[in-house]
């Protein structure tokens, strides 16, 4: 009996994953953003894995909607092109996961851009922060975290100037991404 009840009690410890918290190191401050393995597991596991490996450090956010969100993740913001920042990521695709809304604070997946409107895949490493509730996007992209400290540095961001791509005219980097251990 106390066999079974040992070996319950580690499956329960074992299934019960507690939340990664994630630090953006960027040249306004720091962000802090915690993962939701419970609503979106793929989105985050793919998101703490891309952190862990290096994959955000020296990249940008490309995208700037001034007071609306912020977006980055993009490998081909690392190069001297700024005219592909937006269309890299790496290399795969990973299907949509809803359930959370576009809220202020929420971070969700970019979405790949196809010509089939019906196919919602989101691109592997592209990720956006919401500055305000983004409504109209709910059930078309995957939310998968949320700013927990330090939501005035993304607000800060977003009010850089900006081109009339909204893309930023002064980078705006992420210096390094970790998990919090």
């Amino acid at each position: 009996m106390k066999k079974y009840i040992f070996l319950g009690l580690a499956f329960i410890l074992i299934s019960c994953r507690h939340n990664d918290q994630v630090v953006l190191e960027t040249n306004f401050g720091d962000i802090v953003i915690e993962v939701n393995y419970d609503v979106a597991p793929n989105h985050s596991e793919n998101f703490v894995k891309l952190v862990k490996s290096g994959f955000y450090d020296g990249t940008t956010f490309h995208r700037l909607v001034p007071g609306g969100l912020i977006q980055g993740g993009d490998p081909l913001s690392k190069d001297d092109d700024p005219d592909n920042d937006g269309l890299g990521g790496p290399g795969y695709t990973i299907d949509h996961e809803f359930g959370l809304k576009n809220v202020r604070g929420a971070v969700g997946a970019g979405r790949v851009k196809t010509f089939d409107k019906t196919e919602k895949k989101s691109n592997g490493s592209q990720f956006y922060i919401c500055l305000q509730e983004l409504r109209m996007m709910d059930g078309a992209y995957t939310i998968f975290g949320t700013v927990i400290k330090n939501l005035e540095v993304a607000d800060k961001i977003s009010w850089e100037p900006v081109d009339f791509n909204n893309k930023p005219k002064n980078p705006i980097i992420i210096k390094h991404a970790y998990v919090v251990e």
